[in-house]
Formats: structure tokens, sequence, C-alpha cells
């Protein structure tokens, strides 16, 4: 048995950033089943893969999600070092700061897909639905558009169906560049929108 988990382990570390956006779709899928049924693995956690580390990196994915303490990409999709770029926001917006971040994974280090993750009960996203967004007025301005769509719609759950909608248009701000657009119509990378659900650990990836 402990040769086979280490067997498994390997077999995920030794996966690169030129797997297909399909492969890391369903590697991400994977380890977050694994999170969600308590049969985590904790890849790439080694000494030999931080030394394997220091002359550069090759995450397969770029993930852009919430600072909520608990969203924690690499722990929620059961990666590693070296595994995930991330960049964490409130509200996992997306401004010029962080899309040159997502550029700059794209343009150097040849991630096979983007995944824009909001979560459930996010603050962030909570603070525009009731009016509280006074202290954080930016944040506040990338959010309100999903809101008042999620209200224009009826939803019931508001804040879930926000936080939904919010996901979907910062993967649409990701598209808008010509450099992500440029690899996705190449097939060579892909951009999704996905949803945290805290109780589960469950992660759903949206349909546009």
């Amino acid at each position: 048995m402990k040769w086979f988990l280490s067997f498994l382990v390997f077999s995920i570390a030794s996966l690169t950033a030129t797997q297909t956006p399909q492969d890391a779709l369903k590697r991400l899928q994977q380890g977050n089943h694994r999170f969600a049924t308590e049969k985590l693995l904790h890849p790439d956690r080694t000494h030999e893969r931080r030394l394997s580390l220091t002359e550069g990196q090759s995450p397969f994915a770029v993930v852009v999600t919430c600072s909520d303490s608990r969203v924690v990409p690499e722990v929620i999709f059961d990666e590693g070092l070296g595994d995930l770029f991330v960049i964490r926001v409130a509200g996992n917006i997306i401004g010029s700061t962080e899309l040159e971040s997502v550029i700059y994974a794209v343009d150097h280090l040849n991630p096979s897909i983007i995944v824009v993750m909001g979560h459930e009960s996010c603050g962030a996203v909570d603070a525009v639905v009731q009016n509280h967004d006074q202290d954080i007025p930016v944040i506040a301005s990338f959010i309100e558009p999903s809101v008042k769509k999620a209200k224009s719609m009826g939803k019931t759950d508001l804040l879930k169906s926000s936080v939904e909608f919010n996901a979907l248009n910062m993967r649409k701000v990701l598209l808008n560049s010509g450099t992500i657009h440029k690899k996705v119509h190449a097939e060579s990378l892909a951009v999704h929108g996905a949803y945290y659900n805290l109780q589960t650990g469950a992660v759903d990836f949206l349909t546009p």
C-alpha cells in the first residue's frame, strides 16, 4: 500500500505544464475530490521537490481566488510546491495588477488552465449585496455588475448567484486579454470560473 501511494504521489508530481487543458482540469477535479473526501495525497511537498524548484517553476494552473483564510487552493486541490500559480485578493476581482500577474504567468510559465474561483459566504461580495461596501470602493466597483445582474434576475440565493456571476465576469476580463485569448484560441489554455463550497469542500466549475 505504501508503495502504491508513493507511486501515485510520484505520478502527480511528474505531470508538467505541457499537459492539455482538459488534463489540467481533470487533475484539479481529482485533487479536489481527494480533499473533499479526506483522501489527501499531499503531493510535491518533499525536501527533494523543494530543491528541484530552486532553478525555476512550471505550475500547470493559475488560480485567482479570494484572500479568505478558508480558501487555500493548494489545499483545496491537493497540490504542492510549484504546482499552482496563485493570485489572492478579496472578492477574487481582477484589476490591472491581478491581470498583469496572470499575463506574466501565461507568458513565462506556460500553464494549461486558469481558474477564477469564488466561494460560499464571500464577505466582499456580501458587502456589496448588503450595501455595506463603503470601505472597499475599488473592490466593490468590480463586484457591483454581478450583484446587479443577480438582483435583476430575481435569484433566490442572491449571495451565491452574485459570487458565481462575479467569477464568470472576471473570467471574461481574462479572455479580453490578447495574450490569454491567443492561447485559448490555440487550445493550449483554458479559462474557467468556479465556486468553492465551504461546507462540503467541493469545487463546482461553472458554465459560462
